[in-house]
């Protein structure tokens, strides 16, 4: 299991309604999706880490989702080139941060893009999502990144889902939550599934953080399955952020 020492927040911009969705759950509220993230960040310091936050950019409305900006390991990280033209600019305030922490920040070109949203870590190994937002070729050169540090990598076409992790969360000990295209992944049938059900679809990105793992609230079938399975749970609301097809790993970069 990985452990986390430290983790990258953005507060929320002003701009936030003008963020991208592909939800039809109306527009969120700034000051309650302000709540929920520093509720986030604190359960996020419960969990036994340092939060480096870093300052709202009203130019970019999806510049709290700063896991798209990035991919990080214990041995090298990885600047993304965003799926979306729009967010493009959000990688250079993240770049500053990890080149102070990394002396080995790699970058993906175009024509390649890549959010690191696609991507999900199980030990020594990557899964890279193929999806709207990420390419053959940016997922190609991230590969190649990760094999030169002694990483393996899977490619997984993901048809529905937005991101990877939107349907797709490992906690440790070969136990995975899936949902909805992923449930019968013929790529994922060695692990111990979780499978989350539609009405509770939401609950699928939720993040292992040390001891615990953070869960959206309410989804309480789901949530029975993951502390049945020994784990507890920190549960948090996520409203404004779902309305804008985020999650709870969209929100931190995690680093060991």
């Amino acid at each position: 299991m990985q452990t986390y020492t430290e983790a990258i927040v953005k507060k929320v911009p002003k701009t936030i309604a003008s963020a991208l969705t592909t939800a039809d759950l109306g527009s969120p509220d700034y000051e309650k999706a302000c709540e929920q993230h520093e509720r986030y960040v604190g359960a996020l310091r419960d969990c036994g880490i340092e939060i480096i936050v870093l300052e709202a950019d009203d130019k970019f409305p999806d510049s709290v989702f700063i896991e798209d900006t990035a991919v990080v390991t214990d041995r090298c990280a990885i600047i993304t080139n965003p799926g979306e033209e729009t967010r493009r600019g959000e990688v250079h305030d993240i770049a500053g941060v990890l080149s102070e922490r990394y002396g080995n920040v790699e970058l993906i070109q175009s024509p390649g893009t890549l959010d690191g949203g696609d991507v999900l870590q199980v030990g020594d190994h990557f899964y890279i999502g193929l999806t709207q937002r990420t390419n053959p070729e940016g997922a190609e050169q991230l590969a190649d990144v990760l094999r030169n540090h002694d990483f393996d990598t899977t490619f997984v076409s993901v048809r529905k889902f937005l991101h990877l992790k939107t349907g797709i969360a490992y906690l440790s000990n070969n136990d995975l939550l899936v949902a909805g295209e992923l449930a019968d992944h013929a790529t994922f049938e060695p692990f111990d599934k979780i499978v989350v059900t539609p009405e509770e679809e939401y609950c699928a990105n939720c993040i292992r953080v040390n001891d615990h793992v953070l869960v959206q609230e309410g989804c309480d079938r789901t949530t029975a399955e993951i502390v049945e399975r020994g784990y507890e749970v920190i549960e948090l609301g996520m409203s404004e952020f779902e309305k804008l097809d985020g999650g709870l790993s969209c929100l931190s970069l995690r680093l060991q």
